[in-house]
């Protein structure tokens, strides 16, 4: 997303210190003003502002007007700094707690006529005051409005949407517009919230996704912003990565700088294309205000502290805005990608008879394959099931799989066939209905028999996995050994007994059983692996780098992947950028809490300093660092 002066989107949503969400009430346009400053000072251009709803929309028919002038004074606030503003419409909700205008006494919000035409209407006139105004760059209609009018069908929801999306057309408005919601719907998460990212994604234009997850590994924390991005794109609009943040009650200042860069870097090497931290300030006066008496925690998500001053966070975002004017990134783009993460459609399409854990245990399996892939330097893209599976890359993984439509196991097979490689892993789910793989024809297709018995689970009982390579295996060598550790639930933690008939055992478990077997299948190859490693990886807490990611490499190395720079450590992870004028940009990201030394392999050209172009042969990096580079033809 790109301001007028063609600058991409980078900014914090905005609550001044004067009074959080009543700002408006005690508003204070010189310390306005010094906020936008040190903003601006630390490389951003935007802000999202917002409509608190009560004080904005006192009455069903009336806009509070001292409110109006303020916000246009706020705008104009905006331009004498160089910035521009995303207003939000509906701000019923904020940090922790939920605030009606007295008016709305209950009603629906989506499904009361009456209460979506006053939404309509707020949406229309807020629209028509402020369309002109240069500071403006886009609109949300909400915040976070599956928490507000809480979830929904989806034949509520996006009615809805498209009436308030018409309304700011109606008032003049044609800046780009979003929902606000987060992107937390069932094509993202595998749970329905009733805000479907693909309807809504065709109503709007772009897809804002808000980041706030608990996790308990730092790899897979460092890049699930990143892996929704990659996820959201699918829907060939924008990804602005709309909320993100943390609370100096969670993380020290150190590692909250440390998580903002890995969010900033990972999620653009994802594709995303805007940035808006959560948030400006912190709060120090607000304590007997709600939410901040009740959700205290809130009060320190600033980039700034209770003084103004720049956190250590702010100042990564100032060094991330440096490298997006060297790169000249709206002029940049993701080379094409070879390798596939297939993405089943039952992540996101409710079919009859399936359960609710079919769909988000999707979530969590690719989640740990983006992690392996970025690990072993994959270049990889989402493909999803649902959209119909692209023929042409060169790798497909399919990680710990239990259910394809019976259409999408045969272009697998076609894609094989016709010379790709395509793993798949087992997995019977993660409950106990209608446990197993859904496969009619598992034998044929990687030409084993498996010995499964009706009803029953193989439990893997050791709780490490050592795989012995019986063969040379892409970049594996014969009489290698890899080990994983064992996770999942009763159901998950099990594995697919098979005999070979046509496939050729690559490697065994430490009892001899297959755990890896290849089937030449036209000018390509099926590569079954019986244990779902990926599934067994995203249930346990620090295991990445863990051994997914060499039989990643490896099956990169048999597809013939091009991979233009790579890094033999997992910790750290590698990514290109290309400009249209031909440049060639390199990221080195480490997941490392100690510095790392490291030297890249670059198979074609070399790399050379961003700023003095000077070559480069081994790298430094700082704790959790990020190191971008310049590849030249050598």
């Amino acid at each position: 997303m790109l301001l007028h002066d063609g600058r991409p989107w980078l900014g914090a949503n905005f609550w001044s210190r004067s009074g959080g969400p009543l700002m408006w009430r005690s508003y204070d346009p010189d310390l306005i003003a010094r906020e936008l400053a040190v903003l601006s000072q630390h490389g951003m251009n935007l802000t999202r502002s917002f409509f608190y709803w009560p004080d904005f929309h006192p009455a069903p028919d009336r806009i509070d007007e001292e409110m109006v002038d303020r916000y246009a004074d706020f705008l104009d606030r905006h331009t004498e700094a160089g910035m521009a503003t995303v207003p939000t419409f509906i701000v019923g909700h904020m940090s922790g707690e939920n605030w009606d205008p007295a008016w709305r006494q209950g009603r629906d919000l989506y499904g009361d006529v009456w209460m979506v035409a006053r939404q309509a209407w707020f949406v229309e006139r807020m629209t028509a005051r402020f369309h002109d105004h240069p500071a403006v760059a886009g609109w949300l209609i909400s915040n976070e409005m599956p928490i507000y009018g809480e979830p929904a069908a989806r034949e509520k929801v996006t009615p809805w949407a498209q009436l308030m999306v018409q309304a700011v057309r109606a008032g003049g408005g044609t800046q780009p517009v979003s929902i606000g919601d987060g992107a937390w719907g069932m094509e993202i998460t595998g749970a329905d919230n009733g805000f479907s990212v693909r309807e809504l994604a065709a109503l709007t234009d772009f897809v804002g996704p808000h980041v706030y997850r608990m996790e308990n590994d730092v790899v897979r924390q460092h890049l699930t912003a990143a892996f929704i991005c990659e996820l959201s794109g699918f829907a060939g609009k924008p990804v602005v990565l709309e909320e993100f943040g943390v609370t100096d009650a969670f993380v020290s200042r150190e590692h909250a700088a440390h998580y903002y860069r890995q969010i900033l870097h990972n999620s653009l090497l994802a594709g995303a294309t805007g940035w808006i931290g959560w948030n400006n300030s912190d709060y120090d006066n607000l304590y007997t205000q709600d939410p901040y008496r009740h959700h205290a925690f809130e009060m320190r998500f600033g980039l700034t502290d209770v003084t103004g001053a720049p956190k250590p966070a702010l100042r990564e975002v100032r060094e991330f805005a440096g490298v997006l004017a060297h790169v000249d990134l709206p002029r940049c783009a993701r080379p094409d990608a070879e390798t596939a993460l297939v993405v089943p459609s039952y992540l996101e399409h409710p079919y009859p008879f399936t359960q609710s854990g079919d769909h988000t245990y999707v979530f969590d399996v690719l989640r740990q394959a983006y992690v392996a892939a970025r690990e072993a330097d994959l270049p990889v893209r989402a493909a999803r099931e649902q959209d119909g599976l692209p023929g042409d890359r060169l790798l497909y993984l399919v990680p710990s799989a239990k259910q394809l439509t019976a259409p999408a196991w045969r272009d697998l097979a076609s894609f094989a066939e016709n010379g790709a490689v395509v793993y798949v892993s087992y997995s019977p789910g993660n409950h106990a209905v209608q446990r197993g793989l859904w496969h009619a024809d598992v034998n044929g297709m990687f030409g084993v028999e498996h010995q499964l018995r009706y009803g029953l689970v193989d439990p893997i009982a050791d709780d490490e996995v050592a795989v012995t390579f019986v063969a040379e295996f892409g970049s594996i060598a014969e009489g290698s050994t890899l080990t994983f550790r064992a996770g999942g639930n009763s159901h998950a933690r099990s594995y697919l007994p098979v005999r070979p008939t046509e496939a050729e055992v690559m490697a065994v478990d430490q009892h001899g059983n297959p755990v890896l077997l290849r089937r030449k299948h036209g000018t390509g190859h099926l590569v079954l692996c019986t244990f779902p490693l990926e599934g067994m990886a995203a249930a346990l807490p620090h295991v990445n780098p863990e051994p997914t990611y060499r039989i990643y490499d490896a099956l990169g190395a048999m597809a013939g992947v091009s991979r233009p720079v790579t890094v033999a450590d997992p910790l750290v992870h590698t990514a290109e950028l290309r400009h249209r004028d031909g440049r060639r940009f390199v990221w080195l990201v480490s997941q490392s809490a100690e510095e790392l030394e490291v030297k890249p392999v670059v198979p074609e050209g070399r790399l050379t300093d961003l700023a003095a172009g000077e070559p480069v042969d081994e790298v430094t990096l700082r704790p959790y660092g990020v190191r971008v580079l310049a590849l030249k033809d050598s």
